[in-house]
């Protein structure tokens, strides 16, 4: 066997990872949340819990005006401070992380929850952003 041949098996190998990775945060989300495209999160977020699930600091550096800080790392601890009666929206970067915090709260008995779609990279809402100056 040439050294191509299982450089090219490595590569379709950390494809398929990949690949297979992504699959399993769309079927997560689609099992625990609804996604919401922003002009609906906007709408409805003055009545949900909003979330971001993103680390502190990156909170602090920069986030969507109105949402308090659960950061994904300190779930198990701080989520029982949810309202199981009220919404809760959950945005972060992207998807990931927000995917794998509504299937941990779809575990705990949360059913109303809703992901923003394209996350935090996409908002062009109202945002709290920290001056660097």
């Amino acid at each position: 066997m040439s050294i191509w041949w299982v450089i090219n098996i490595v590569l379709f190998s950390i494809l398929a990872v990949m690949l297979l990775s992504s699959l399993r945060v769309r079927l997560m989300t689609r099992r625990s949340a609804t996604i919401l495209t922003q002009e609906e999160f906007q709408e409805g977020m003055r009545k949900a819990q909003v979330i971001d699930v993103r680390e502190r600091d990156e909170f602090k550096a920069k986030h969507i005006l109105g949402a308090r800080s659960f950061p994904y790392t300190q779930l198990k601890e701080i989520y029982v401070s949810l309202r199981k009666d009220q919404p809760i929206y959950i945005y972060d970067q992207s998807r990931a992380l927000s995917a794998r915090t509504a299937n941990f709260l779809r575990k705990k008995g949360y059913t109303n929850l809703f992901i923003l779609k394209g996350g935090l990279e996409e908002w062009t809402g109202k945002i709290k952003e920290k001056n660097l100056d």
